[in-house]
């Protein structure tokens, strides 16, 4: 916001000649305006931390809904497994971003590779970054890490748990984070030297930053562990190991919904900034028209995946909506701020299309993931880093990103190349520091015996053998789960 300038000795020439002292008076009325700009400043950062700091409390929210999510996608004997992992992504990511992640991510200033100050957060608050900026970007973070863990879910060891999310909330999250966001970054728009292609990488809220990390990183832990026992018959062909609470996942899905609403308008991390000071429009504008794109992709892809499912399968799943719900939100993601509405739209139905592919390939090549978590993430982050570099409009590129004349914008709308060959860069370097860290990670922890746990608790399911009971004290499901128990036995010999 411009400051309210006042000089008093132009003041003073205004005065009359009888004026007594005007001097005197010129310099009180200055020191006034000088009070009230001051004031205009403080309620500027205030409105803007306090937005963030919502945003942040709407982002951390998120895990409500992954912990839902993930409870109702599994079975009841895993329930209690499932969700304490969920908490622990949250505690274990909280420590290890505040200590390392953060000072990696955006400690600055640094080189392009990584950052290097702010290490458990010292010299915060600072012109740079406030106490909301940081947990903001660790709410992020833990994103993330719960996206993996429901790729994994069901048969992974607690140790190996621990271990995925502390290096990857840690370590392997804030330097792609670094690569695309921080001022610093090689790729980053911001950047304040030169831009990848002209233009950096345009992924406002991480389709490929957050949800492509993610869920790349639950494709090697799930392919190096391998299926769920009974996910494939001795023939292949695919069984289907259903979750046990579909309102559970509604749940989930709408907590989700909630919390994208300070996942990717909250990305701004500022809300009182005017592009014209005394208009109607301003960055406020923005952020509604984010939560618009937000809301109309989601939408959009429930419907496609609805009708579609229904076609391929003869039933109407809401399991299967609601992933395709998450799957538009994941894909919007990185072009949210700078794409019309009706673009939108088209995000969502391919993201369905995307999401759809994912999961026949997935049984094709009998991949096992129970939430869908590398397909919906990875697949469609992906088309929605590509969709960016599509449809993003000049008008709304610059105002997000100002300060750059010319800047590359979507290609199909007139902006040329340049936006989607940086994007595409992205969508490589993502899969091949994810690739280069975590999978030699999850293979390592594999060969260690600390990955999956053994055939026994398996079958029993690991809230009676590893959490010392069940999650729901109901002796009518206790007796369903020793006849699965005896199924099993009697399948397995």
């Amino acid at each position: 916001m411009a400051s309210l300038n006042c000089s008093a000795v132009q003041l003073a020439s205004l005065f009359g000649a009888n004026t007594t002292d005007a001097t005197a008076a010129a310099e009180y009325i200055c020191g006034q305006f000088s009070v009230v700009s001051n004031k205009f400043t403080d309620t500027t950062f205030a409105v803007d931390s306090t937005y963030l700091l919502f945003s942040a409390y709407l982002v951390f929210s998120m895990q409500l809904g992954f912990a839902m999510l993930c409870a109702g996608s599994v079975r009841a004997k895993n329930t209690m497994n499932i969700m304490l992992t969920n908490v622990l992504d949250a505690a274990a990511g909280g420590l290890f971003y505040y200590v390392f992640g953060f000072a990696f991510a955006f400690g600055s200033p640094s080189n392009g590779f990584i950052g290097y100050h702010f290490f458990g957060l010292k010299e915060i608050p600072s012109s740079l970054y406030d106490y909301s900026y940081f947990l903001y970007q660790w709410a992020f973070a833990i994103a993330a890490a719960g996206i993996t863990s429901g790729s994994i879910a069901e048969r992974t060891q607690f140790v190996a748990y621990l271990i995925y999310s502390s290096f990857l909330t840690g370590f392997v999250y804030p330097i792609v984070s670094h690569w695309f966001w921080s001022s610093d970054g090689w790729a980053s728009p911001n950047n304040t030297g030169n831009l990848l292609f002209g233009s950096g990488v345009i992924d406002f809220a991480g389709s490929g930053v957050v949800h492509m990390v993610g869920g790349i990183a639950g494709f090697y832990g799930a392919m190096i562990e391998g299926p769920r026992i009974g996910r494939f018959d001795h023939t292949g062909a695919t069984v289907a190991l259903r979750g046990h609470n579909a309102s559970l996942v509604v749940l989930g899905t709408f907590l989700l919904w909630f919390g994208w609403y300070g996942f990717n308008p909250g990305s701004f991390a500022k809300i009182l900034n005017p592009y014209t000071s005394g208009n109607y429009y301003g960055q406020w504008s923005a952020v509604g028209r984010t939560a618009v794109t937000t809301t109309l992709a989601g939408c959009t892809a429930a419907l496609t995946t609805l009708f579609g499912k229904r076609i391929l399968s003869g039933h109407w799943n809401v399991t299967d909506v609601c992933n395709g719900l998450l799957g538009g939100f994941a894909a919007i993601t990185a072009g949210c701020s700078v794409v019309e509405p009706w673009a939108a739209v088209i995000c969502g139905f391919v993201a369905a299309l995307v999401l759809i592919g994912c999961n026949k390939l997935a049984e094709k090549v009998k991949y096992d993931d129970p939430l869908e978590a590398a397909q919906l993430h990875g697949g469609c982050g992906a088309w929605g880093v590509i969709f960016t570099a599509l449809f993003a409009t000049e008008k709304y590129v610059n105002e997000v990103y100002p300060g750059r004349p010319g800047r590359p914008y979507g290609l199909f709308m007139g902006g040329g190349g340049r936006l989607l060959a940086a994007n595409i860069v992205q969508i490589l370097v993502v899969i091949g520091w994810v690739s280069a860290t975590m999978g030699p990670l999850f293979l390592g922890l594999h060969k260690l015996d600390l990955l999956r746990i053994s055939h026994d608790d398996e079958l029993a399911g690991m809230d009676l053998t590893r959490h010392g009971g069940f999650a729901y004290d109901d002796d009518s499901f206790k007796h369903g789960l020793q006849l699965t128990r005896l199924e099993a036995t009697t399948i397995s010999n």
